[in-house]
């Protein structure tokens, strides 16, 4: 799977998972593992569903003993399986193996269920033109590896954060008439072009009114249509096209998008759905790890 974060961009983010699960060191494995056992085990994907994240499984192993050892087992990186099979095997000091245990599986785990999740979503609205997108409701530090299983599970990135695309949300608009919303918004597209003319530029609106005065305005990407119900959203997709903007302007659902509602939501007609569920509320995937003590 293309696009796993840089080990720079998460090497902090594993140092803080082994700082709170460590400490000072493993006091139990401590007393009964003896400091030259070695032992071998294999990560098992218990449940059906899509694996994610595995190269961090590497990564964790690399900062709590380089002696570990990972093999990935079945290539199985954004894959979806029915059922029970091994994902990865380590080798090396048992003290070590035991110690990275549950961050290991703290991390693949979680992005795993996010990977399965999103998988739902996207098989939910199979065969319409509607792509799923995540949002930034993620775990703070996660965002980066989140992000990553979304696209394992087959969805898409919205924007990373606040400084990698232009969102113009109702509380930007907030203190504006309504004459001036579209004046406003001009001045905002001219100005973000010169800045960055490849920059993504959208535009929130809440009801069809506010989408007619958006329409209006040149050199906007996406217009999000906040917690429209579907007859709204249809009506939202046939103002876009009959003002000739099918094609280059994009329509975005978005708003308590479930799986029970998320097809009907994709037959509307427009192209994106972000659905924060999918990282905020994915459940985690039933993972273990498998224990073998003696040299591998």
């Amino acid at each position: 799977m293309n696009g796993f974060p840089e080990p720079g961009q998460i090497d902090l983010l594993i140092e803080l998972a082994m700082r709170e699960d460590l400490g000072a060191g493993d006091v139990t494995s401590g007393l009964l593992i003896p400091e030259q056992a070695l032992g071998e085990a294999v990560l098992v994907q218990r449940q059906a569903g899509v694996a994610a994240g595995l190269p961090v499984a590497a990564m964790v192993c690399r900062h709590y003993d380089p002696r570990l050892l990972v093999q990935d087992l079945c290539q199985a990186e954004g894959t979806f399986c029915p059922g029970p099979r091994p994902l990865l095997r380590f080798a090396g000091p048992l003290r070590s193996l035991l110690a990275a245990e549950r961050v290991v599986l703290n991390f693949l785990q979680h992005l795993s269920g996010v990977a399965t999740l999103t998988r739902r979503f996207v098989q939910a609205v199979a065969g319409t033109p509607a792509r799923i997108y995540d949002t930034r409701k993620t775990t703070p530090g996660m965002r980066l590896l989140e992000k990553y299983a979304v696209r394992c599970g087959g969805g898409h990135n919205h924007r990373m954060g606040l400084y990698d695309a232009v969102l113009v949300k109702d509380n930007h608009l907030a203190t504006l008439p309504p004459q001036r919303i579209g004046p406003f918004l001009r001045d905002v597209v001219q100005r973000s072009r010169r800045e960055d003319p490849r920059r993504t530029i959208e535009v929130e609106v809440d009801t069809l009114q506010q989408l007619q005065q958006v329409l209006g305005v040149e050199g906007i990407d996406i217009i999000l249509l906040d917690n429209m119900d579907c007859a709204s959203m249809r009506q939202a997709v046939r103002m876009r096209d009959e003002a000739g903007l099918k094609g280059a302007l994009e329509l975005e659902a978005s708003g308590g998008v479930t799986l029970q509602t998320v097809r009907e939501i994709a037959q509307a007609g427009v192209e994106r759905i972000a659905v924060g569920a999918i990282t905020h509320s994915a459940p985690a995937l039933d993972i273990g790890l498998d224990l073998r003590a003696g040299a591998p």
